[in-house]
């Protein structure tokens, strides 16, 4: 391979495909797959011969399309908390991309738009995209199925990449996969979760199985117990319409935070080829021993302050009912039944409006013997916590003891830091760089199986048949603050407590 066909770091470029959007004016291609693909642009990882099309219901053109997201682009680098931030666009960089651009109109449930489509991409190697709401997901691969266009040849290759939420439960998670694996193979589904996009997730393997450092202690004999928190300072907004049937554990447990839990807990897997991986990862997933309701809180955020602004509460966002019962933040306790795992708990949560923003997973070590310092002015010892660090900070922390400098035995409790910015140089990312070109390249590694999806599900089955019934209340806490009270009483009534979120 000559050099100008390396990518950024010597990484090859994908080869020659097209792109198909369908769902062209939302809010993940404007907010993210349009950074990620400029990002790509600007690693040269794109093929030369790289052509995007973006289908949606909308009365639009090519002019007007890349104008929209012209000026979408230009926006993130005026609000650097923005998911994607850079001080400036390389105007020949995202030219390169709109060059590349074509709207195609059209309703999704109708045969036509998908004539276009196979008009337009020919036989060439192709991935559909379906940003798109779950509800069209099974009416898309149908309609391209029926058209012939997930039919592949020697050197030719058709594949989908499919959002999230995969169902809404376990019996509507089984029927879409049959839906779908009907018109192609499941070596052509790409289930996409961006969590496993950040450098920090993927970093989870290199942490653990690259160094002596960890991966002997990384097991029930040395580990007290998992915390794992995707904690959000932002409301429901204006996604309510969404969120009430949704809800903080459909849009988050199965798929965001078990992938968490699968990269921190799955068993090495023998090599780094995708089906190894995701062979490991569906094995730890099976282990889950399903949730039971007293296992489970959940809560609703009310009014409240968060940086020094009144805010209202669930109930008084836009598209919410008046009585919803739907929950903005779920914790929960469970129980992975195998050799590594058996008898630590894991400790999972999410919400929104909450003290602070955050993504981490800490590992607590079981203290060490206690006898040694009894005669001595030594009260207790610090707990051994490992916290990798996801958002808004990428990096790894330690928590120990040592000895505080005097001449008694007085210990004080210690941290490292090591945050991957100041080690490496980091370029913005939206997290879905990565799964787009694994997907350009043919790497499943970072994608879910259909197996492990239905593994996920049904670990919560028994939950949500238990809300579904009307059983479990929905506990209110005020916005801005670190949950409802009963998840402090489900960690507390194991002698353990979470870690604070924020600055407290």
């Amino acid at each position: 391979m000559t050099d100008h066909q390396n990518g950024a770091a010597g990484v090859s470029k994908a080869p020659a495909c097209k792109l198909v959007i369908f769902g062209a004016g939302g809010d993940l291609t404007k907010r993210l797959l349009m950074p990620a693909l400029y990002n790509l642009s600007c690693s040269d990882l794109l093929p030369d011969d790289f052509n995007l099309y973006g289908v949606d219901r909308g009365d639009s053109s090519d002019d007007a399309w890349k104008q929209s997201l012209t000026e979408t682009m230009q926006s993130f680098t005026k609000d650097n908390a923005a998911e994607f931030y850079t001080p400036e666009i390389d105007e020949a960089r995202w030219g390169w991309v709109t060059d590349r651009m074509h709207y195609l109109q059209g309703d999704f449930s109708e045969d036509e738009v998908f004539r276009k489509i196979g008009q337009a991409i020919g036989d060439d190697s192709t991935i559909f995209y379906l940003a798109v709401s779950a509800r069209f997901f099974g009416t898309i691969v149908d309609g391209l199925g029926k058209a012939g266009l997930l039919k592949q040849s020697d050197g030719m290759f058709r594949r989908v990449i499919i959002e999230k939420p995969f169902g809404s439960d376990l019996p509507t998670a089984q029927a879409l996969n049959t839906q779908i694996l009907g018109q192609a193979d499941e070596s052509q589904i790409y289930r996409i979760d961006h969590f496993l996009g950040k450098e920090t997730v993927q970093s989870i393997m290199a942490v653990r199985f690259a160094n002596g450092l960890f991966e002997p202690s990384w097991r029930r004999e040395y580990i007290d117990h998992v915390q794992i928190t995707a904690a959000e300072t932002v409301g429901v907004e204006k996604r309510g319409a969404f969120y009430e049937p949704t809800g903080a554990l459909r849009d988050m447990i199965p798929n965001h935070l078990f992938t968490l839990l699968c990269m921190v807990a799955m068993e090495p897997p023998n090599s780094f080829d995708a089906e190894a991986v995701r062979n490991e990862k569906a094995k730890l997933m099976e282990a889950i021993r399903p949730l039971q309701p007293d296992e489970v809180v959940r809560g609703q955020y009310g009014a409240g302050s968060q940086s020094g602004e009144d805010v209202p509460g669930y109930r008084g966002e836009p598209s919410v009912a008046l009585d919803s019962k739907t929950e903005t933040y779920i914790a929960l306790k469970l129980s992975i039944e195998n050799w590594r795992w058996a008898g630590v708990p894991f400790y999972l949560r999410t919400g929104k409006r909450l003290a602070g923003r955050q993504t981490v997973i800490s590992i607590h070590h079981k203290p060490a013997p206690y006898r040694l310092f009894r005669d001595t002015r030594v009260e207790k010892l610090t707990p051994n916590v490992v916290r990798i660090l996801i958002d808004p900070e990428q990096g790894i922390e330690t928590q120990f003891d040592a000895k505080v400098p005097g001449p008694q035995m007085k210990l004080g409790r210690v941290q490292t830091s090591a945050h991957f910015k100041d080690f490496f140089d980091e370029k913005p990312s939206v997290g879905y760089e990565t799964l787009l070109y694994d997907c350009m390249v043919g790497d499943t590694t970072l994608f879910q199986r259909a197996d492990a999806i239905d593994a996920s599900w049904t670990a919560v089955q028994p939950v949500l048949d238990s809300w579904r019934a009307g059983e479990g209340q929905v506990e209110t806490y005020a916005a801005g603050s670190q949950g409802p009270a009963q998840a402090d009483a489900l960690l507390g009534s194991d002698g353990r407590h979470w870690l604070p979120l924020g600055d407290e």
